[in-house]
């Protein structure tokens, strides 16, 4: 055992599609959707498992609890988690750090949001926000800028200056985030799951509606419905459910919040969390054994927080994929897509499958898990396997909400991966890597508790 606990593993996933706010779905039937499908995925009950962490923003005290409970009331510990948009990832966190110290065996980790259409907004008027101060240091920092006032909406607005200070600090220009967030559309048209799939062009990003400055309609993320869930367990876990065809390790992962910088430094990316990243990066690498700026090059594939074309701008440098100041030459070369150094968001990232905030981080790993499982079908990012080492590169997720928190987490296959014999594929009859579909009260039965309430389930709509 290392420094940092037990190996770890994701050996189940599901995703809900994620589509437009309009109250056509609830919170407690997307989260049973995505859990019964990580469960059939994994090949087990909901008895086995022993602790969940349910993360959302925009919802009432123990909507996690309401979630799971159609799947059993086994009298385990569930803890709800908000941590703005890293919610997800920070329910993942959770649950891994409690089978990484021995706690538990087995841990679900769930996500979903129900939200409404248009710009972010607060629920609670009547007391002082908890961005006010990260609102202040914005305004600071965007006087400093030499593009002048800027407008928006709030959030649009901060990672808008983000890419204005890299454009002044660097050379890089709108046209380059008009080309992420074509690259990310262009993905999207893969990914059945998505909330949009129009592969909209560099021109047509350019020329849709603008919304501050810097960023037009189609370099941001939209409001959206959704839920994902992963499944965590220990090797001894995994050797005793033979689900060495299908685990993914966590090779590493870390968890930051915000460091002085981030109110100091008069800095718009630090507002936006490029401290953060680069802190969280560093260590993720660091307990993967790696020294100093070292391993990037064993990277091949990434989900990274496009919450807006300008965070993924200069998110590729805050993690380390290209050196300060090279994020827009990397676009040019192509480094962030199929046949390049990188494939980045090969879902089509938040700006194209959409961004249901306490579903976002899961939903990346979902997708990461599926590309080293080789299951990704026309969103697999080619040759992440050769190499001379069976495991193959990692994949790289990153997850940051301001306020702030930012979590990133290293996979990659096991030296004893074996794909034979059946699998998440048979068990769901489809591969829901690439399809997306609804499940069925069948599918509920397969994986419910012995200890689970009629009366519960008679309520669900799926």
């Amino acid at each position: 055992m290392s420094s940092y606990g037990r190996r770890t593993f994701i050996i189940g996933a599901g995703c809900t599609a994620f589509i437009k706010p309009r109250r056509q779905r609830h919170v407690e039937d997307m989260g049973l959707e995505a859990a019964t499908k990580a469960l059939l995925d994994a090949g087990i009950t909901y008895d086995a498992v022993e602790a969940a962490y349910v993360g959302y923003c925009y919802g009432d005290s123990t909507s996690g609890q309401r979630a799971l409970y159609s799947l059993g009331l086994t009298g385990i510990p569930v803890t709800n988690v908000n941590n703005n948009c890293s919610t997800g990832s920070t329910a993942l966190y959770q649950a891994n750090t409690l089978v990484k110290a021995g706690a538990a065996e087995c841990a679900l980790a769930l996500g979903f949001e129900q939200m409404a259409p248009g710009s972010l907004t607060s629920h609670w008027p009547d007391r002082p926000a908890p961005g006010a101060l990260l609102n202040d240091a914005a305004r600071v920092a965007e006087d400093g800028l030499g593009a002048g006032e800027n407008f928006g909406p709030y959030a649009p607005r901060m990672f808008a200056n983000a890419a204005q200070e890299h454009m002044e600090r660097y050379g890089s220009d709108v046209g380059h985030l008009a080309k992420i967030a074509s690259k990310n559309h262009r993905h999207s048209v893969n990914n059945p799951y998505s909330q949009f799939r129009d592969g909209w062009s560099v021109e047509q990003v350019l020329g849709a509606p603008q919304v501050t400055k810097q960023l037009t309609r189609y370099m941001c993320s939209p409001t959206s419905d959704g839920a994902a869930c992963c499944i965590v367990a220990s090797e001894l876990f995994v050797r005793a459910h033979h689900l060495e065809n299908q685990a993914i390790e966590i090779v590493a992962q870390a968890m930051t919040t915000d460091d002085p910088s981030t109110f100091e430094s008069g800095s718009a990316m630090n507002v936006c969390g490029y401290n953060m990243t680069r802190a969280c990066a560093a260590k993720t690498f660091a307990q993967a054994g790696f020294a100093p700026d070292e391993g990037r090059d064993q990277v091949g594939v990434v989900e990274l927080h496009d919450c807006f074309s300008a965070n993924e701008l200069i998110t590729y440098e805050a993690l380390g994929l290209c050196a300060p100041g090279e994020a827009h030459k990397m676009v040019d070369r192509g480094d962030n897509t199929y046949g390049g150094k990188y494939v980045i968001n090969p879902s089509g990232g938040l700006e194209a499958k959409g961004h249901p905030l306490g579903a976002t981080g899961l939903g990346m790993h979902f997708y990461i898990a599926m590309q080293l499982r080789e299951w990704a079908g026309p969103m697999q990012a080619p040759g992440l396997f050769d190499t001379p080492d069976k495991r193959g590169k990692f994949g790289l997720v990153q997850n940051i909400g301001l306020g702030g928190a930012v979590v990133c987490s290293l996979l990659r296959r096991p030296e004893f991966f074996e794909p034979a014999g059946p699998d998440g594929r048979d068990r769901l009859g489809y591969n829901h890597a690439f399809e997306c579909r609804r499940v069925t009260m069948e599918d509920v039965n397969k994986v419910k508790s012995r200890k689970s309430s009629p009366y519960v389930l008679q309520a669900a709509r799926l």
